[in-house]
């Protein structure tokens, strides 16, 4: 499916993508960060759904992503209480790499709505699975809400078809992939990185998953830059290569925000019905320099403040925090991720929580690829919970780590070798104490 790719200098990619009968060619100018598309044969635009809590009250908005073939107007059209309403038009054009975000409001919670796409004011085809369903209110909130996760996609785990199906039929109310999704290795080459988004948004599996499940995401290295990179890579990229990663990201992803903005990270906050989501960028600001400060190598000063305060104003029974490397040391003695380059900022995290009695918080990772979960003990007598789930692109050309140890005395489940993801179900029902249930879930049904 994926063509050759030609470079003409450092400062431009020439790319080629083949899908099927369908070729599109793009020239990246990496200084203005515009593409531009020479020729396109593609009759279909690619849709994603998001929800988006604008507030912490009952106001509710959709962001519906789509991509066009050409410079375009874009409509969407959902039925809401009777007879269907527009939302846009939203006109693509190069410099927004032909992408539409289209606010779609007035949405009323645990409600499903049917949804057409107008480009040119001609309805195109969607997956038959498209649909917008609103997830459960905020507040007051009693029963059962599924969310999916995983990491590790790599280039083919996207187009699964299977796990995309198991993924949707679960009805999860949002899927988290925590890194290494579509794009491999690219580095600089930003043509590149963009061919890696355009073959994803042709795989039949993921235009039917998105076009249904939102989807939040976040990067790690593999999709940063290349195995085990961060930051600037010690000084080899320039600034502005820097934040053109963020830019072709923020463009390719449907996230409700990204990082500071202004292309500065790409982490995020937040609330699925009765659920906080917490999404951290721990490449962007990465610095594992000698010089560097400790307790704020992974995630760099300012996004480590932010952690704390976010955290400080979760509100929800349960809150989810996610980081692209694991959070334990179990599984290739911590590699490149916090007992490797950062404990003390990993200790300020967990002894941030303690203090300040933040409970029901799930830790969520990947990069390791395989399936397990962990518990963390505290010398307060505390322990937290990690659920790994690296399996979305099923194994490492090679082998992939251990999948279980008898050393790891914490270690809860292990798995590696075939596609699989995680899923929390939360009960909050009538309970006193709100419950989460965690199952590792194969893309042929089998749960663990």
């Amino acid at each position: 499916c994926f063509g050759p790719s030609y470079y003409v200098k450092q400062d431009h990619s020439w790319c080629c993508v083949s899908c099927s009968l369908e070729v599109c060619f793009s020239i990246v100018h990496m200084a203005s960060r515009i593409c531009r598309k020479l020729r396109i044969f593609q009759t279909q635009c690619m849709t994603s759904t998001k929800l988006l809590i604008t507030s912490f009250g009952e106001v509710r908005k959709i962001q519906v992503w789509v991509r066009t073939s050409k410079p375009a107007s874009v409509t969407v059209n959902v039925n809401i209480k009777g007879p269907q309403k527009s939302f846009g038009p939203v006109t693509t054009s190069a410099e927004t790499d032909l992408i539409a975000i289209i606010n779609v409001t007035g949405l009323e919670p645990l409600t499903q709505y049917s949804y057409d796409i107008l480009v040119n004011n001609t309805t195109v085809s969607v997956p038959n699975t498209a649909a917008i369903t609103t997830t459960p209110p905020l507040n007051g909130y009693r029963g059962k809400m599924r969310i999916a996760f995983g990491a590790d996609a790599h280039e083919w785990g996207l187009s699964n078809q299977k796990l995309a199906d198991m993924i949707r039929i679960r009805k999860a109310s949002a899927l988290l992939l925590i890194g290494d999704s579509a794009v491999q290795d690219q580095y600089i080459y930003f043509g590149r990185h963009r061919a890696g988004y355009l073959r994803r948004d042709f795989f039949p599996s993921w235009k039917s998953l998105v076009a249904s499940v939102p989807v939040y995401a976040a990067w790690d290295d593999h999709d940063y830059l290349h195995n085990d990179k961060s930051g600037n890579d010690k000084g080899r990229i320039s600034e502005i290569q820097h934040k053109t990663l963020a830019a072709v990201w923020k463009e390719c992803w449907n996230n409700p925000s990204y990082g500071f903005g202004n292309s500065n990270g790409t982490f995020l906050r937040t609330r699925v019905g009765p659920v906080d989501i917490i999404m951290t960028d721990n490449r962007f600001f990465r610095n594992t320099e000698e010089a560097a400060r400790p307790g704020n190598r992974l995630l760099g000063i300012a996004q480590m403040t932010w952690l704390e305060e976010q955290l400080l104003d979760c509100e929800g029974p349960f809150i989810i925090i996610s980081c692209g490397t694991m959070w334990s040391d179990y599984v290739s003695e911590g590699k490149d991720s916090w007992g490797k380059h950062d404990p003390e900022g990993r200790e300020r995290i967990f002894k941030f929580i303690e203090d300040n009695d933040i409970a029901g918080v799930l830790l969520i990772s990947g990069d390791r690829h395989g399936a397990r979960a962990f518990t963390i003990p505290r010398a307060s007598g505390f322990s937290f919970y990690e659920f790994e789930s690296g399996s979305l692109g099923a194994y490492l050309k090679g082998g992939a780590p251990e999948a279980v140890n008898e050393e790891w005395q914490q270690q809860l489940y292990g798995n590696r070798g075939v596609f699989e993801f995680g899923e929390f179900t939360f009960d909050i029902t009538e309970k006193s104490d709100p419950e989460v249930h965690f199952r590792s879930i194969q893309d042929d049904g089998t749960c663990t």
